[in-house]
């Protein structure tokens, strides 16, 4: 089942297929931590500058793992209400879990403040960048904060997704890369050899190493 040794691997097999099509953008939109690593293969490709989008999941409280929403930078916020109300979430869970994911945030964009350079989002075309998309909760939550940033156009790319998820995407993005999208998706991190938690030096590390910036 593995597709890629690790993410940079696959921001470097993604950075082909955009090439080989003909993508083009004017900002590199990674969102952290996971899609840093592969978005910065495809900076490096298109020769575009890089930009991170902080947003944090929404997880179910009974199962963590699972997207009931996300959130974004920039005070974006997009619940799956259908799935809250067949699973009969109290709305006091929901903001619970919403809280903690909010202050989480605020952490985050703290932490990168300065640069993230997000006023490049606006007039620009946007290729949004993860290193996979299940639920595509954070993917929504990062098209509409980009749309609501002025981004002219969004273009959705990630390396391996559900295929329903990527086909949901194409209602919100402009235009969306899945280089794999398997019938028997099971979970992102199943499409990789090495998948580690990365850390927020990384990410520094990363945006520090961009030469378009």
């Amino acid at each position: 089942m593995t597709t890629f040794l690790d993410r940079a691997d696959a921001g470097q097999q993604l950075a082909q297929h955009l090439q080989r099509r003909g993508v083009t953008a004017d900002v590199i939109v990674a969102l952290p931590r996971g899609g840093v690593p592969v978005a910065a293969q495809i900076a490096r490709t298109l020769r575009a500058p890089m930009a991170v989008l902080p947003v944090r999941k929404l997880g179910l409280p009974q199962a963590p793992e699972v997207a009931m929403g996300a959130l974004a930078s920039g005070g974006v916020r997009w619940l799956n209400d259908a799935l809250i109300a067949q699973l009969r979430v109290p709305a006091h869970a929901v903001h619970a879990v919403e809280a903690a994911e909010t202050a989480e945030l605020a952490r985050r964009e703290a932490l990168y403040e300065g640069m993230t350079r997000l006023s490049a989002v606006s007039g620009a075309v946007v290729l949004l960048v993860d290193d996979g998309v299940a639920t595509g909760a954070t993917m929504r939550a990062g098209v509409l904060a980009v749309r609501a940033r002025g981004a002219l156009r969004v273009v959705v790319a990630v390396p391996v997704g559900a295929p329903d998820t990527c086909e949901d995407l194409r209602a919100l993005a402009d235009n969306v890369v899945c280089l794999h999208a398997p019938a028997a998706f099971r979970a992102v991190g199943l499409h990789y050899q090495h998948f580690p938690q990365l850390t927020d030096a990384e990410v520094h590390a990363a945006l520090k190493e961009d030469p378009h910036a």
